[in-house]
């Protein structure tokens, strides 16, 4: 009988780091399709330990059943390689909130994971394998809905000029792409940039004002979070939504008063950004201006609400780049958090692992390595929100056969 060659121990002990380190090669550029973004894990998967109460996972989920449900059943998900009908993915979750009710040790749960789902890992970004975090979170700011001296911003309804047009009716080999435009005379034009709507008062007397607010950093920090409450004098909440923007690209203020040297690198935060812009009132309108995005609001009921309609979930709810990961996906994330002291300062940043739902997007959310995690509102929110950018490494679950 024929043996086999003996397998040098080094090399099973390099094959062995190689398939911890990454289960997929480093991208040479950026993804562009689900199949690029996500890989999946046949060997070394994470450990599944969440450092959240359960009652918000299901929450989360419930919540994401209602966005199932309504879509039709021919609904196809792509999660990298492989595609999932709306009900392979409604299964999914169910199955999950089923493990969820058993009241399994983290032990237990773990290896019936391991044994009832697929799990895909994403592929981070160009030359890095693992992904960077940011947060957002829910602001409050006073606001009026009549404006005076103080009160002199305003946050703008979607106009009823601006048309978004689908490519693909002109080009099959378009599909999925679409501009935002406004028509004047017979041409198509581009529609107005932030500089604009805010300086050249593009939109003034179109009665397009939900409100009013204090600071123009309110309004240009509101429109990066995407939602948030106005506090009225009435002491009565207004909440405002997300509705549609100027379709113009996505600038970082951020990086941009980096590269000017008014902010070091390592100082960079969302409250950094505020800091200099109040104290240096005379850059505020460059540094604003320098992203030409522009976003309008609605007024809703109940919020925050995500990129799918469903409230969303502090801790629970992601912000993923819905070109390459599968909206409504069941998600694990591990990265880093901040421990704060009563007075809201950082004291150092500790390594955590949670579940997460994909139900939101975000302008600055582009591509496999990217995730933005909704941390509710409130203090520790807003430091959090304000901070993180960390690395980390994100999974997608779907369950087996």
């Amino acid at each position: 009988m024929k043996r086999a060659k003996k397998v040098p121990l080094l090399f099973v002990a390099v094959l062995m780091v190689a398939t911890v380190v990454g289960c997929y090669p480093a991208l040479k550029r950026e993804a562009q399709r689900p199949e690029e973004a996500l890989r999946q894990v046949r060997f070394f998967s994470p450990k599944f330990r969440d450092d959240m109460e359960s009652d918000s996972l299901t929450l989360a989920i419930r919540r994401n059943l209602e966005y199932l449900n309504r879509l039709p059943p021919e609904t196809v998900f792509h999660y990298g390689p492989h595609d999932f009908t709306r009900q392979q993915v409604r299964e999914t979750q169910e199955a999950f909130l089923n493990l969820l009710s058993e009241g399994l040790d983290p032990g237990q749960l773990n290896r019936e994971i391991r044994k009832k789902f697929r799990i895909y890992c994403a592929t981070g970004r160009v030359g890095d394998r693992r992904v960077l975090f940011t947060g957002y979170y829910e602001p409050i700011y006073e606001g009026s809905l009549t404006p005076d001296e103080t009160f002199r911003y305003p946050l703008y309804r979607q106009p009823d000029d601006l048309i978004k047009i689908d490519l693909s009716l002109f080009n099959e080999r378009l599909k999925g792409e679409n501009i935002v435009a406004r028509i004047e005379g017979k041409k198509v034009l581009p529609y107005y940039s932030r500089y604009q709507i805010e300086v050249e008062r593009a939109l003034r007397g179109k009665n397009l004002e939900i409100a009013w607010l204090k600071d123009p950093l309110d309004v240009a920090f509101l429109h990066i979070q995407g939602s948030g409450r106005l506090r009225l004098s009435s002491q009565k909440d207004l909440l405002v939504n997300y509705q549609a923007s100027n379709g113009r690209p996505y600038r970082s203020i951020g990086r941009y008063m980096i590269e000017k040297g008014f902010v070091a690198r390592e100082e960079m935060s969302m409250q950094a950004i505020r800091r200099y812009l109040t104290e240096n009132p005379g850059v505020l309108e460059e540094v604003l201006n320098y992203n030409p995005s522009y976003v309008f609001f609605r007024q809703v009921e109940n919020g925050p609400l995500g990129s799918l309609g469903v409230l969303l979930t502090p801790g629970r709810s992601v912000a993923l780049d819905f070109k390459v990961f599968p909206k409504a996906a069941l998600g694990f994330i591990t990265c880093q958090k901040p421990l704060v002291n009563d007075q809201g300062d950082i004291i150092k940043w500790t390594e955590f692992s949670r579940f997460v739902l994909n139900q939101d997007s975000g302008a600055a959310i582009k591509g496999a390595g990217r995730v933005d995690i909704f941390w509710g509102s409130g203090p520790y929110a807003e430091v959090t929100a304000g901070h993180l950018k960390h690395n980390g490494d994100l999974y997608i679950l779907i369950k087996k056969p």
